[in-house]
């Protein structure tokens, strides 16, 4: 864990390098990504069932590629009530915050009496990709499928590694609209989405988080399908006052650490005492977390806390442009209403970001690694395509060839012109 002040003279330096520094950097796994999506690409489902005893350990056929309507009505049977319920819960509370970000068709007529608008049509195909071991969440699936259910996605494929899926995630995805699932993770997986293997179809876009592998295949399939985001380790940066009890916001840094080794938290606060409280409290939690493994390695290596004026927190913030950032602070919309560059905002004492990872019903798919100076969480529009609609009668068209043809003609582009002077010449 890094500590700077505000105050002292190498501040800026020392904090833009330390922004800098690599978290998770993965080796070139590029090579044998581009190896395995082309093996899938040329031998269909077969590279996925070779692929899966090779990484996996886990033999497939082509009768268990896909997780069967029993097992998954078995597996949800396993899953406690309370988790049943809670998903559920979650799942409206998604929903009804993604129904109102779907946005509506529009049309206009304008002052030459041209007829502009624009429809929104659903994708019609989508795959998630939910991972397996550490990240094998239900809350991924919720954020990852209500939103392309919301949007009108017909088809939601998910897949995930093969070996046992857990009762949760089955619970999830029945609750969430996923249409289909299969057992095949990691490149291969993205490559089955992404061009169709044997049984899988091809999907229009691919959404979900996932290791390494999965992120430089998710890049190398753009563009042949859409895809969310790159994502990297998560983030938080909690700026706190000294009202705050320090047990609380130590919880709140360690719930994003414990993510991931290469996690990164960070305190802002104006109380070096309060500071040295919270940092006492972390090293507390670590020593009975079952997760302290990750969450110490994270802490250790990427955590940091800033000694600064709140005055001063939103420019900070918006330097680090985190995934998510709290303001435990009286007043939290003052200093909030400053920050330009955050994937997710949390407001006030009582608003931890691990609400938002659950319940609150915002999306937790967010723009990691500074990328919330130029994206967006997962929304429904994402799912989405908007078509613009335009209509000219014969007085709106007069009005608007000239000006086109002297473009056309200024590019070269006689064919273009012709296209609106033949129109405009037999019209007068």
């Amino acid at each position: 864990m890094r500590r700077f002040d505000f105050s002292s003279a190498d501040f800026a330096s020392r904090f833009a390098a330390f922004l800098t520094e690599p978290r998770g950097a993965p080796a070139d796994v590029d090579g044998a990504v581009v190896r395995v999506i082309e093996a899938v690409r040329a031998e269909g489902a077969a590279a996925l069932i070779r692929f899966s005893h090779d990484f996996d350990k886990f033999d497939l056929t082509l009768e268990t590629l896909r997780v069967s309507s029993e097992e998954i009505e078995a597996g949800v049977a396993l899953c406690p009530p309370d988790v049943r319920a809670a998903i559920t819960f979650a799942a409206r509370r998604v929903g009804a915050y993604h129904e109102r970000l779907r946005p509506a068709d529009g049309a206009f007529t304008d002052e030459l009496g041209v007829e502009l608008g624009w429809r929104w049509t659903a994708l019609e195909a989508v795959g998630i990709y939910v991972p397996g071991g550490r990240a094998a969440y239900p809350s991924t699936v919720l954020m990852n499928a209500v939103p392309a259910r919301i949007a009108g996605v017909k088809r939601i494929a998910m897949v995930t590694p093969p070996g046992g899926v857990k009762p949760a995630v089955l619970a999830a995805a029945v609750e969430a609209g996923v249409t289909e699932i299969w057992r095949v993770g990691g490149a291969q997986a993205v490559a089955a989405l992404a061009y169709g293997a044997g049984p899988i179809r091809p999907v229009d876009k691919i959404v979900g988080p996932g290791n390494a592998y999965v992120t430089a295949a998710k890049r190398r399939v753009y563009g042949v399908v859409g895809i969310d985001a790159l994502a990297g380790p998560s983030e938080v940066v909690v700026v706190a006052d000294a009202a705050n009890d320090p047990a609380w916001i130590a919880a709140d840094l360690l719930a994003q650490a414990e993510h991931d080794p290469d996690a990164q938290s960070i305190l802002i606060t104006d109380d070096a005492a309060f500071a040295d409280a919270v940092v006492e409290a972390i090293a507390a939690a670590l020593k009975t977390l079952p997760t302290a493994a990750d969450a110490s390695a994270s802490w250790r290596d990427h955590g940091a806390v800033v000694i600064a004026p709140l005055s001063q927190s939103p420019s900070l913030v918006n330097q680090i442009a985190p995934e998510h950032v709290e303001f435990a602070t009286d007043n939290p919309e003052r200093l909030a209403d400053d920050v330009l560059h955050a994937g997710a905002i949390f407001l006030g004492r009582h608003t931890p970001e691990a609400i938002g990872d659950y319940v609150g019903g915002s999306n937790h798919v967010l723009p990691t690694s500074r990328a919330a100076r130029f994206s967006s969480g997962l929304s429904t529009t994402d799912f989405l395509k908007r078509t613009s609609v335009l209509k000219c009668d014969p007085m709106a068209f007069r009005a608007l060839a000239p000006a086109g043809v002297a473009l056309a003609d200024a590019e070269g582009l006689a064919a273009h012109s012709a296209s609106m002077s033949l129109r405009f010449n037999r019209e007068h």
